[in-house]
């Protein structure tokens, strides 16, 4: 029987699978919205408390709201025992981050009231994800994990788990304005996982380990560590064009270049960039930030030269890895520290996939052989 032809999208590009008012993704034109708002206007001046109410509740939140959140979120950071006990395991064996992070986030369905309100464990993931991320970086340090304090702010509450003292306002607005950056971003791959297995009513928690499972990938958590050790290789301005072309020439890909969606610069990097320009100049490694400034432009110059046709410009991999780097963040946090932002958009995309959505089950098309006929064992040769 002939078979009607499908429109088949390999990898799904250009495929509409939802609507969302979470995030807007315009790659030709470099513009993210985040629940309305332009990235480079929330991101620098929100606290991550508010962003996370915005994308769970549509709009900013009053004080009291605020307040209430912010309660909700402190009140959560113990994590279970056992989650501990995994962490302390695998911390022996020297798991990676990520790894470690994706087997405690299935855990904490041993949080008490764990899997009956999405409301409830929403709130336990959010407090959870950087207490975790702290613990297991301690660990692995032959540090004790320390007991969370319920009056300092989600962000500042993750740099004290991490070091033991109570960060300065600066740092903390650096790493808030990275966590309200990569917060959301449209249908990525672990966004869309996370959808798709809340889509058939499981749980929230095993959504969003799922979502865990996928950023681990290479393709998708991307690679700030690999941006910095370039211009660390690098080392001086008068040695980036030597290196580059290089590295070019070798056929290389030049890390912190280049995105998927993004035709132009990706909107996140200026962002980053501006963080990380108040960070440095306010008494960080001015030198570093000149370098790796002046890596940037003889890179983009470089790429526009061996690659007229492509778009290659900065992406959020770039500033990511000079602000964390100069917050004092060791380079095996950088990927696990996205998933720290990114757990409430996550979070919010379930909950609106139950809110509005249905089971997501697309076809596919079938290419292989067809009318076989069983052939005995005997009689297979």
């Amino acid at each position: 029987m002939e078979t009607k032809p499908m429109d088949t999208r390999q990898g799904l590009d250009g495929v509409v699978a939802a609507s969302t008012r979470l995030s807007s993704v315009d790659g030709e034109a470099g513009v993210l919205l985040i629940a309305g708002f332009p990235v480079e206007d929330l991101a620098p001046l929100a606290t991550f408390e508010e962003t996370t109410y915005l994308l769970w509740n549509g709009a900013l939140p009053k004080a009291a709201e605020l307040a209430e959140l912010s309660r909700r979120l402190a009140s959560r950071r113990v994590l279970p025992a056992a989650t501990v006990d995994l962490l302390r395991a695998a911390a022996g064996r020297r798991v990676a981050v990520m790894d470690a992070l994706r087997m405690a986030a299935g855990t904490l369905s041993l949080a008490a009231g764990a899997g009956q309100d999405p409301q409830e464990d929403a709130a336990t993931l959010v407090a959870a994800f950087p207490a975790i991320v702290a613990a297991y970086q301690r660990l692995l340090e032959g540090k004790e994990p320390l007991t969370p304090r319920e009056d300092l702010g989600h962000t500042a509450s993750f740099l004290y788990l991490l070091t033991g003292e109570e960060p300065p306002a600066e740092r903390v607005r650096g790493l808030e304005t990275y966590l309200n950056t990569v917060i959301d971003h449209g249908f990525n791959a672990s966004t869309f996982t996370a959808r798709v297995i809340i889509s058939t009513r499981s749980d929230l928690i095993s959504a969003i380990t799922g979502a865990v499972g996928a950023l681990k990938g290479p393709l998708h958590g991307g690679a700030p560590g690999p941006a910095l050790d370039m211009v660390f290789e690098i080392g001086s301005a008068d040695r980036a064009e030597a290196v580059l072309r290089e590295k070019l020439g070798r056929g290389e890909r030049l890390m912190g270049f280049g995105h998927r969606i993004y035709r132009v610069r990706d909107p996140r990097a200026d962002v980053l960039a501006a963080a990380a320009a108040r960070f440095y100049k306010g008494g960080g490694d001015a030198a570093l930030y000149e370098l790796a400034r002046s890596v940037e432009a003889t890179a983009l110059r470089l790429l526009r030269e061996h690659k007229p046709d492509r778009p290659l410009d900065t992406n959020v991999e770039f500033y990511t890895a000079l602000l964390l780097h100069g917050l004092g963040l060791p380079t095996e946090l950088f990927t696990p520290l996205f998933a720290v932002g990114r757990v409430a958009g996550w979070i919010a995309h379930c909950l609106e996939q139950l809110a509005h959505g249905r089971l997501i089950r697309p076809q596919s098309e079938y290419v292989g052989e067809r009318d076989r006929r069983w052939v005995p064992l005997e009689a297979r040769g």
